[in-house]
């Protein structure tokens, strides 16, 4: 059996815990002053003042730090922006797991982009650096033993560069993009943007990907050296595409967190990565609205699908066709090449308030599946949900979500799991799939902070695994927990 994990690790498989995107940081273009979820009427603190001042400005400020004494003014000047968020939760299970506690996880997120056009009059181009600074528990490998983690900023404690890549608009009304680097694919492929809301993992980077990819793919905290094109064809459609190394670190025999600490070792040694993802939206871009009528309810619509050239194990069979639980198996998996998925991801606002355009209604769901069930842990992945912004008329920057995850393990997965019982005469059931419901509501306490109390159930943890703690399956895992989010 050793024989056997050491062979799925050498061959690429992801068998570690899912990871997925954090909460979104995005740097303020010119003359924006508000981060991704803040009032409408926010505004730069004022710091210039007397502490009254900023006291006063920070119930409208979109900014903890406000223009910090200056500096984000000055920087502005040459097309500079610079973007800090920090975010902390705690997380604990009351009942099920492996064993119940609390942990406490936190992630600090730094964005510096550069404006060329406004740095030195080229048109069109953004660089963009950032780094993450990872510390705190991981609740989901201590006490859950879950395949869709419950939060989306577990990691290993460290601090790394995230991503560094140069982008460049083309054509007439920027319908043409390119962007060449060091990147994340959770940033732009598989997203949905209602899902974003939640707190568990999946609802970021998918299940398939973060199961089946050469180190979970390269998704936070990882990412890949490649280059993304995008072409907007017309006002409604959109196409992605891109080509990136294969696997996120250059050794997929270990923990891929740990073999590229730093996030700095820029691997292309492996195979290569190519995903290709086409959108629809409606209404398009820039569409006529007419007075006497209410606004077209808003909808974006995705089908994609990833390939990965790099060679893959077989979750079975050795390479002489015996079953890797067999005591006379070589330990040596099959070899497979490349592998496959595909997806497809829907967000439609189902009502909006006709006298308050603010508080609308939006439903979301994301399904990914593979036919390649000999390689892959996981061959199916689901999520569905919704979210009321300004669910209650007074709290108008308040979100509410209700989401579910599912995920199912192969067939081949959960044969070696048989396999292994039978050999050994051990308790060792047959994984079969896992299902997680979450509840949360963002609480807008000011325009740079939001607090948000989650509620998790997860069933049939880990699909179906036994626990080592007990004589029995880990039993169902309720999760609550607090997160902040900080925009500094």
């Amino acid at each position: 059996m050793a024989l056997w994990a050491a062979g799925l690790s050498a061959c690429g498989l992801g068998i570690g815990p899912a990871l997925a995107a954090p909460p979104l940081l995005q740097a303020p273009a010119e003359g924006q002053t508000q981060p991704a979820q803040p009032a409408a009427t926010a505004q730069p603190a004022a710091t210039g003042g007397g502490l009254d001042d900023y006291l006063d400005s920070l119930q409208k400020s979109a900014y903890l730090f406000g223009d910090m004494g200056g500096l984000r003014p000055f920087l502005s000047q040459y097309g500079i922006s610079l973007s800090v968020l920090e975010t902390s939760e705690v997380l604990g299970n009351v009942s099920g797991g492996t064993k119940q506690g609390f942990a406490y996880d936190g992630l600090t997120q730094a964005q510096v982009q550069v404006d060329t056009n406004r740095a030195f009059g080229w048109y069109g181009g953004t660089f963009d650096v950032s780094g993450l600074q990872i510390h705190g528990r991981n609740l989901s490998a201590n006490n859950l033993s879950s395949l869709q983690t419950a939060s989306g900023i577990e990691a290993d404690d460290s601090t790394r560069l995230w991503e560094l890549w140069y982008d460049q608009k083309f054509l007439e009304e920027d319908r043409l993009d390119i962007k060449v680097g060091q990147q994340s694919l959770d940033q732009e492929f598989m997203v949905s943007q209602n899902a974003l809301l939640f707190v568990n993992t999946m609802f970021g980077w998918p299940m398939v990907p973060s199961a089946d990819l050469p180190g979970g793919g390269p998704a936070y905290p990882l990412s890949a050296l490649g280059v993304r094109v995008r072409v907007r064809p017309t006002d409604s459609l959109t196409f992605l595409a891109g080509v990136f190394n294969g696997s996120p670190v250059s050794d997929n025999s270990g923990d891929p967190q740990k073999v590229d600490h730093s996030g700095t070792d820029f691997p292309l040694n492996g195979g290569a990565l190519m995903i290709a993802e086409v959108q629809y939206s409606y209404p398009a871009v820039g569409a006529m609205q007419y007075a006497d009528q209410p606004p077209p309810l808003a909808g974006v619509y995705k089908l994609g699908f990833w390939y990965d050239t790099e060679s893959f194990a077989d979750l079975r069979y050795d390479n002489i066709g015996l079953s890797l639980a067999n005591p006379n198996s070589t330990g040596v998996p099959q070899s497979h090449h490349g592998d496959y998925s595909i997806y497809a991801v829907a967000d439609q606002m189902v009502w909006q308030d006709p006298d308050n355009a603010g508080r609308t209604m939006s439903l979301f769901g994301r399904a990914m599946g593979t036919p390649q069930t000999d390689r892959n842990l996981i061959d199916f992945s689901l999520n569905l949900g919704m979210t009321f912004h300004g669910i209650i008329p007074a709290r108008g920057d308040d979100t509410f979500g209700l989401g579910m995850g599912y995920t199912k393990v192969s067939g081949s997965a959960a044969g070696l799991d048989s396999d292994t019982a039978f050999y050994t005469n051990s308790f060792n059931p047959a994984r079969t799939s896992e299902t997680f419901i979450e509840a949360t509501y963002s609480y807008a306490v000011a325009p740079w902070m939001q607090l948000q109390p989650d509620l998790q159930y997860v069933f049939n943890p880990g699909g179906g695994v036994a626990n080592p703690s007990d004589t029995g399956k880990i039993r169902n895992e309720a999760v609550v927990g607090l997160r902040t989010n900080i925009q500094f």
